[in-house]
């Protein structure tokens, strides 16, 4: 009985003995994870790694950016409200009528920031909603075509003159459109009713579109030499400071006929051809009227240099 008592003695010591050495393993562990979790924080807090370095100057250089981009955000809408100025009175001065508008359609924020708390229907309705502005949009359209078809389908009807006037012009030598510009003669702002086409002389002028010679110049003392060509529809265009004329008055053209050549007479700062383009005998912005010529980079250019250019040739 003694002995058994012992061995139950030994068994509750031993017993008692590895569970401290498991608690003390327990808290040993615990207290090291605890330790490298303080560590890790603190060095965290003090040190950054490559990654968080390249985030974080990322983030300063666009807090840097952040208002020149919405300094050009803002640029850039006025440049398209601009053109689309530009584009109605385009629209209204060849067709007749107004360009469609497309500002419904080309919102840049769809459904706006909290597109992921929406409803099922509520993005239902939305997209119903933009589909029918849709559809409405591309109903003026098809409308505004149907109005040039028929117009260009009206017996007598003839195009407004869209041909460039010059062979082989170079969209950099655009001159002063219309609008009060610098005279080289006088040296003050007087009213300028055409566009400077600078050419070297001798370069073909061309008639702008079909029409019928109405009138023929030669030495007016400020135009020099002049061809007035009558197109129909009341647009009649002009080209003065010609070397030469190839034309008589009553012969009828095709757009791109040979009318005379680039040169300087009446008064002319340079070899250049003043291309004038009048509406039942409003001046025009010919301008408006090279779209169908040349590529739409080179008439946004020939739209800037015109319209930047302060001194007349003539």
């Amino acid at each position: 009985m003694a002995k058994n008592g012992t061995n139950k003695e030994v068994k509750r010591k031993e017993h008692s003995r590895a569970r401290r050495v498991l608690l003390t393993a327990v808290r040993w562990f615990l207290g090291s994870a605890f330790l490298a979790c303080v560590y890790h924080l603190g060095l965290s807090l003090i040190f950054s790694t490559d990654s968080e370095r390249q985030i974080h100057q990322e983030n300063r250089l666009y807090e840097k950016l952040y208002p020149e981009m919405r300094e050009q955000e803002r640029m850039l809408r006025d440049v398209v409200e601009g053109l689309e100025l530009r584009d109605d009175e385009l629209y209204m001065n060849v067709f007749n009528t107004s360009a469609p508008s497309m500002s419904d359609l080309t919102s840049g924020n769809v459904l706006g920031d909290d597109a992921d708390n929406l409803a099922e229907q509520d993005i239902f309705t939305y997209v119903r909603s933009k589909s029918d502005r849709v559809i409405r949009s591309a109903q003026t359209v098809e409308d505004n075509f149907r109005r040039i078809f028929e117009l260009c389908s009206e017996e007598g009807y003839s195009l407004p003159p869209m041909t460039m006037p010059l062979e082989g012009f170079s969209i950099a030598r655009t001159g002063a459109s219309i609008g009060l510009k610098i005279s080289p003669v006088y040296k003050v702002a007087t009213s300028h009713d055409g566009l400077d086409l600078i050419a070297p002389a001798g370069t073909p002028v061309l008639a702008g579109g079909a029409g019928v010679v109405v009138k023929v110049v030669h030495g007016d003392k400020i135009e020099g030499n002049v061809v007035y060509i009558d197109h129909g529809n009341g647009y009649t265009t002009r080209y003065s400071h010609l070397a030469e004329i190839r034309v008589a008055s009553g012969r009828k053209v095709l757009a791109g006929t040979r009318i005379g050549s680039v040169g300087m007479t009446g008064k002319s700062f340079a070899p250049h051809l003043h291309y004038a383009v009048l509406h039942d005998g409003e001046v025009c912005d010919p301008v408006n009227y090279l779209f169908s010529s040349i590529s739409p980079e080179d008439y946004a250019t020939m739209l800037v240099l015109s319209s930047a250019t302060g001194q007349q040739m003539d």
